[in-house]
């Protein structure tokens, strides 16, 4: 019966960096159901074992901290652990309102969302390159199409990670590397990384958004905004001027 279910993925490898909590943790469940080989990487390594108790035969952990200048090593060792990769997913990442303006805050989101992020995507990259194939997937937010003012560096490392992503999809094609990405774009999801005594508008359930990001990660979609009320809104936030923008609150109520 297993053999069945999982014979038209057999053998497909993921690693999921920030599979410990939130959208990175759900998306895991899902693809250890399907009968995926999968890596899973964060910082707090009893998380990430707790999961690897459903399904101990192909699951494998590491732990891995990506605002450390190791996590690309340790990447690159879970990959090796798994026997290769088809699909890199990076879930990883931080983000607060910071109306004061905390500069711990913004540096700790910095160094996660945008040093982080490029240490794991390009040991990807890299590895691809060799291989000659594969897919990255990210989850970026729609806070990156423009700056938000009650969360800076939030939304200004969002949007790095759309233009990076936009880059190397370019150097892959200058470079004849048939590598696939996949960029997705969530608004407001309940997780932990929200904080539960503010009411944020069109929340999302976590569940119906990782079953939506599973499937944009199998289907190879190439930007997915999830889900049909923030793609109206983000169709509206890019017409406005900058003039009207800025007094804009865009925040939770």
């Amino acid at each position: 019966m297993y053999f069945c279910r999982n014979l038209n993925i057999m053998g497909k490898r993921i690693i999921i960096t920030g599979a410990s909590s939130g959208m990175g943790k759900e998306v895991a469940k899902i693809f250890i159901s399907k009968g995926y080989i999968v890596g899973l990487a964060a910082r707090r390594l009893e998380k990430l074992q707790e999961l690897q108790e459903l399904d101990k035969d192909n699951v494998f952990v590491e732990q891995i901290d990506v605002t450390k200048e190791d996590a690309g090593d340790k990447l690159q060792q879970l990959i090796d652990r798994i026997g290769g990769l088809d699909i890199y997913f990076n879930a990883s990442g931080v983000g607060w309102e910071n109306k004061e303006l905390a500069i711990d805050k913004e540096i700790t989101t910095i160094n996660t969302n945008a040093l982080g992020f490029a240490r794991m995507i390009v040991t990807t990259f890299n590895y691809f390159a060799k291989k000659g194939f594969g897919q990255i997937a990210v989850i970026s937010s729609i806070a990156g199409v423009k700056g938000m003012g009650a969360a800076p560096s939030y939304s200004a490392t969002k949007r790095f990670e759309n233009h990076y992503i936009d880059a190397l999809e370019q150097l892959a094609h200058i470079r004849k590397l048939d590598i696939k990405f996949t960029d997705i774009r969530p608004g407001f999801v309940a997780t932990d990384l929200l904080d539960n005594d503010k009411k944020y508008p069109l929340l999302m359930d976590k569940t119906f958004v990782a079953n939506k990001i599973a499937k944009a990660i199998e289907k190879k979609s190439r930007c997915k905004i999830i889900d049909w009320r923030y793609r109206i809104l983000v169709f509206f936030w890019k017409l406005l001027p900058s003039c009207l923008w800025k007094r804009m609150n865009v925040s939770h109520k």
